[in-house]
């Protein structure tokens, strides 16, 4: 059975208005209406059982309850986490979370700024680092800037390349901390899973991992490194690529948990034990590690509030003259994944 669907029209002829005034009532114009008027179009519509067209409505206020959400992998622990938080203040306003993922695709992301911008959607949080990639990031940039001429916000969390406010994660001086921690455990033999060289959430992590070694008077070789893709199934490729270089390290940095986990069953298939043969540690501390045995050495970051913190400049008052900065920091949480046994 097919259902008629009511429309405006039918509305403002019940009511006896005109077209445009059922449509200022019923879209959230800013126009004025009289109070009578009002009454009248809204008992009709309720009478006829009319659903408003949330697009007509988001065209005549240039804006919509839409936030927009766009991460690169929702699949990983990491993303989710800020999602969680993103959607909670979203939703204490009122607002409906839109997600979009983008594969860590530079156009994909691109794409779906742009039609986010289509729909009026009032915000979006972009979550993800940046890339090497400035042709891209000049793209999303001029993307970003038509979002907010529109009448949008847009925060987001990464590095601070885009001209909105942004959420900064401690990756380079959390690193840091890391290895000092480690070196003063007594680990001297390193080596790093590093990620996607392009990725700079990547590099700053391994730069500052390798800064910290140094300042303890430890040197990361070059053939200690060995980069792959920044997920489980990357550390897993990249330890064993690391294992059958036959470096000799002890300790090894994955510069995100989900590959330090791909890490450390790639050990077990060698038949190696954590942390007596190989220790293990990763970084940002995702929910998913208290299922981890043995526990993860790892750099915690507060996942959720960065997630909240985003949002709430997403979506708070007017937008600032200067894009804001807002840094998050990271604290070293070791674990028995890089216990020293004497």
């Amino acid at each position: 059975m097919v259902h008629h669907q009511v429309t405006l029209a039918e509305v403002a002829k019940h009511a006896k208005v005109s077209l445009a005034t059922a449509s200022r009532v019923l879209n959230g114009s800013t126009r004025q209406v009289s109070a009578e008027l009002r009454d009248r179009v809204l008992a009709t519509a309720r009478e006829l059982g009319y659903l408003p067209n949330a697009s007509a409505q988001a065209l005549a206020r240039n804006s919509s309850s839409l936030v927009g959400l766009v991460v690169h992998d929702i699949a990983d622990p990491y993303f989710s986490s800020i999602a969680a938080g993103v959607t909670r203040v979203a939703e204490e306003a009122g607002l409906i979370v839109v997600l979009g993922t983008t594969s860590r695709e530079p156009d994909r992301e691109l794409a779906l700024l742009s039609t986010l911008r289509a729909h009026r959607a009032r915000a979006v949080v972009l979550v993800g680092t940046r890339t090497t990639d400035d042709a891209a990031t000049r793209k999303l940039a001029d993307e970003v800037e038509a979002f907010q001429k529109q009448g949008g916000r847009v925060a987001c969390v990464s590095q601070a390349h885009l001209p909105a406010d942004t959420v900064v994660p401690a990756n380079a001086q959390g690193a840091h901390d890391l290895a000092a921690r480690l070196a003063e455990q007594g680990h001297r033999e390193f080596a790093v899973l590093a990620g996607p060289e392009r990725l700079l959430a990547a590099r700053d992590r391994l730069d500052g991992f390798r800064a910290g070694l140094a300042a303890h008077g430890v040197e990361l070789a070059e053939r200690n490194i060995v980069h792959g893709a920044f997920t489980r199934d990357g550390g897993h490729t990249a330890m064993h690529e690391l294992l059958d270089r036959g470096t000799g390290a002890r300790c090894v940095f994955a510069v995100n948990d989900v590959m330090a986990v791909g890490a450390m069953a790639a050990t077990r298939e060698r038949g190696l034990r954590s942390p007596d043969d190989v220790a293990v540690a990763g970084f940002g501390d995702i929910p998913t590690l208290s299922d981890l045995v043995p526990a993860l050495t790892t750099v915690r970051l507060p996942l959720e509030e960065i997630g909240e913190r985003a949002a709430r400049l997403a979506l708070e008052g007017d937008a600032p003259l200067e894009p804001r900065t807002v840094e998050v920091g990271a604290k070293v949480v070791l674990r028995d994944s890089t216990a020293l046994r004497h």
